[in-house]
Parts: structure tokens; sequence; C-alpha cells
């Protein structure tokens, strides 16, 4: 496995990779690479020589705050690392930035991967659907 920091985004390559992740549909493909240019401090793919394999975007408040979004994994590839290896990565380069604090949401199934994997200590958040 290979971490690439900012690499080049195909946006259908990445909108199939999420798609599989998450069982969205592989049909529908998402501006990912304007998305990530405008709004991202740092995105990380992982790689299976040429294969995108794993995903995730920091995003921050240009101060001490990130935010981790769109940690995703193939599935052939879940349980071997590679989430993990990623999260590491992502948070090495916010503190890199400058970054004093990493921020994750996640559903109730993840919490042994951000909490015991990936070490997030768990925090009171809120939460309104707009």
């Amino acid at each position: 496995m290979n971490l690439v920091p900012r690499f080049p985004v195909d946006d259908a390559e990445l909108s199939a990779l999420h798609a599989r992740a998450f069982g969205g549909d592989p049909a529908e493909v998402r501006p990912w690479a304007d998305r990530l240019q405008r709004h991202a401090l740092t995105w990380i793919g992982a790689f299976d020589g040429a294969r995108l394999t794993g995903f995730v975007q920091v995003s921050w408040d240009g101060g001490p705050h990130a935010f981790l979004l769109d940690t995703a994994v193939d599935p052939d590839r879940q349980g071997q690392g590679v989430g993990a290896a990623l999260v590491r990565a992502a948070a090495d380069q916010a503190r890199a930035a400058g970054c004093e604090w990493l921020h994750v949401d996640f559903e109730p199934h993840l919490e042994h991967f951000y909490l015991d994997a990936c070490g997030f200590r768990p925090t009171p958040a809120g939460l309104i659907a707009l």
C-alpha cells in the first residue's frame, strides 16, 4: 500500500470507491477534484499499484481545528489497516499545517475503528439536519 497526499483526483475513480465503500450508486460521479481544491487542507489516497483502495480528506477552519471527512476503504481491503493508516497520515498532515485538533463524526458502528484503532476520544457533539 502506498499513501499519496494530494494525489491528482479522478472524479469517476473516487466516486466509484465511495460507492463501493458506502453502498452508493456507482453511476453517480461527484465533482471531487473541484471540491477538494476549494475546501480541503489535504486529502490522501491509499493505492495498491495504480488502484485507489482508500481515501480520506481533511478540511479545516484555517486555524487550529481540522475535520476528518469521507474516510473510505474498498470493502475488499477493510480490516487490513488501510483506514487506520489513512487516518494517521491525515493527522500528521493536519499537525504539520499547525492544527491543534482533529475532529471526526462517525456512526455508532464505527466507534471501535475511530476510538480504538485510531485513538480518538469520545466527546459530546451536536448536529442539525439542514
